[in-house]
């Protein structure tokens, strides 16, 4: 059979030869049949490449969400009219990596793309890993993940599907072996860091060899309009022109923010960019109520986190990562977890307290730090918890880091005579999924852990209890999105338990007080935290105030500080904010 290829190439063809009568009759004879499996697939192939263009999405029917009309939209124009190379630049919080996502599962399913990079900043990596698994049934491989480290800089041809912070992948030996891949499909997530030339993100991003290419950013254009040229010029190069010719046609002179010749520019931008704002979507969401509740932790609470801070403030300057003893990372679950709960540290206490490979002066503090936490009898959170569900009738959703805390609170709220469900990442997916059923239907409370309700729809809840707090501004964030999402048509509840003289403590008011964070749209939060100078993972500088610090005060100092850049990097979010909108406007809604 012959077939033409495209018109727009040379009429080159492809010859494929159907065997012969006598050769399908002849493998009849000696039963020479493919699996069951193979010929389904097979099959489903055959009906695949059937589907000419991209009128219908397939991924539709592989998903596990409902997407917004606006986002089926912006995919259609991506795959159809931008040809897989667009700059997705939404408003904040309506949904960017959904988006990108259907792209990349259309392309997955029509055979299109095999090999996928993902480049986003430290923060986000496994939120995005848990947004393919969850929403789009992917399977990505983390840069952190031992599978991938173990394998050094060959991981990045022997894996397909990486997911990895842009920090990581343009350094030393990582770069040099991702140049030397051929990807299908690089997404590049707050692609405002590219923005410049002379950087090296941009160069790097700029030299991947890469058949398509999304970059997703609220914002991009922050002090010139030459950022924009810069972005558009790693999608399609030359689509703007040179950067001489660009400044002398669309820069104004002596102002490089302010625009010229517009209605040419916005042309040329309309064949490579998206942008979707919340009035042109009708996209609201209600008012959300975030209250701190402060608490003083028990007598046996309070001497055990004092004792796990100073055994970690003494031995973390001594040990390394990888250490097979007490090493920095051990040291900082510990502090994690005793924030958490005493329930929480005492299994990490206990094994590291018969780890051969500490000192044995090590092994006697940590069998004293045993006895503390054995005698933790009571919980001054729990406690609060109890309250807190008395005075409030609503679906109570209580968020835990550790599945120990989540276990004690059960046993708690148990004895008190409350019925819950329990939701966390031992379940299987049917308990998953009955553990949901039943919090709708007719359970008031549902104890989870972080995996709770990734993908699920839990807008029939609006109140939120944090009984612990992650030291990542982005995790608090997520939590709260579960239930403050699109689709929520009530007013969000949420409380931040807060004990005394911990980290927790100093996190919350740090993060409240300064950023008003919990009145932020969600996914404002990364934004700030991209504009501080300091590229560290946030719980990475938080761990460093708090270890090196030798007293209350000079940690509030240091805080202080950390708090001033905070506020800085919020107003330059926001003058970002007001000068994008007032150059795109509303002008680039897919069609």
């Amino acid at each position: 059979m012959v077939r033409p290829q495209a018109r727009e190439q040379a009429r080159d063809y492809e010859l494929t030869l159907a065997p012969s009568n006598e050769q399908v009759i002849d493998r009849l004879g000696r039963r020479a049949f493919e699996s069951e499996g193979l010929f389904l697939l097979r099959q489903r192939a055959a009906n695949l490449s059937l589907v000419q263009g991209f009128d219908k999405l397939l991924s539709l029917a592989t998903v596990s969400f409902t997407p917004f009309p606006y986002q089926l939209e912006t995919a259609h124009t991506a795959l159809r009219r931008f040809r897989g190379r667009a700059l997705l630049c939404d408003e904040v919080g309506l949904g960017k990596t959904i988006e990108a996502g259907i792209v990349l599962k259309e392309y997955i399913l029509r055979g299109l793309v095999r090999k996928v990079l993902i480049l986003t900043p430290p923060a986000l990596v496994s939120q995005w890993h848990e947004e393919m698994l969850e929403k789009f049934n992917l399977s990505f491989v983390t840069h952190d993940d031992p599978r991938f480290r173990q394998k050094g800089a060959r991981a990045w041809s022997e894996f397909d599907r990486v997911i990895a912070s842009l920090h990581t992948a343009r350094m030393g030996e990582n770069s040099k072996a991702i140049l030397a891949q051929r990807y299908d499909l690089v997404i590049v997530d707050e692609a405002h860091h590219l923005r410049s030339r002379s950087a090296v993100s941009w160069q790097f991003v700029n030299d991947l060899n890469k058949k398509y290419i999304l970059l997703l950013t609220a914002t991009p254009v922050q002090n010139s309009l030459e950022e924009l040229f810069n972005l558009i010029t790693i999608l399609k190069p030359g689509q703007l022109k040179t950067m001489r010719g660009f400044k002398k046609e669309f820069v104004a002179r002596g102002d490089p923010r302010q625009p010229k010749n517009r209605a040419r520019l916005h042309e040329l931008l309309f064949d490579v960019m998206v942008r979707n704002t919340r009035s042109q979507v009708d996209v609201k969401l209600p008012k959300r109520h975030a209250t701190t509740v402060k608490l003083s932790l028990t007598p046996a609470e309070r001497h055990l986190y004092d004792a796990v801070t100073e055994f970690v403030r003494v031995e973390h300057p001594r040990v390394g990562h990888g250490d097979q003893g007490v090493n920095r990372f051990t040291l900082e679950t510990l502090q994690m977890e005793v924030g958490s709960s005493g329930f929480a540290v005492l299994p990490t206490l206990a094994k590291m307290a018969e780890n051969p490979y500490n000192t044995e002066a090590q092994r006697q503090e940590l069998r004293r730090l045993v006895d503390l936490a054995r005698g933790v009898r009571e919980s001054s959170k729990a406690t609060a918890v109890l309250k807190l569900l008395k005075a409030s009738p609503e679906k109570t959703l209580v968020f835990t880091k550790y599945l120990a805390t989540l276990h004690h609170l059960a046993e708690v709220l148990r004895q008190a005579g409350h019925t819950f469900v329990l939701y966390h990442g031992g379940l299987s997916a049917a308990q998953k999924d009955e553990a949901i059923d039943a919090f709708e239907r007719d359970q008031r409370v549902l104890l989870c852990t972080e995996a709770a309700g990734e993908g699920r729809n839990l807008q029939f809840c609006n109140t939120m209890i944090n009984y612990d707090l992650p030291w990542n501004p982005m995790r608090i964030e997520q939590r709260i999105g579960r239930i403050h999402r699109i689709g929520q048509n009530r007013e969000v509840y949420i409380y931040n338990l807060s004990a005394e003289g911990t980290v927790e403590d100093y996190v919350l008011w740090l993060l409240d007080s300064k950023i008003n964070m919990f009145e932020l749209v969600i996914g404002e939060m990364d934004m700030i935290l991209g504009n501080l100078a300091d590229e560290r993972d946030f719980e990475d500088i938080i761990t460093d105030i708090w270890i090196r610090s030798s007293s209350r005060e000079e940690v509030q100092q240091r805080l202080e500080a950390l708090g001033e850049d905070l506020v800085r990097a919020r107003k330059e979010y926001l003058k970002t904010k007001e000068y994008d909108e007032r150059i795109f406007g509303q002008d680039y809604q897919a069609d």
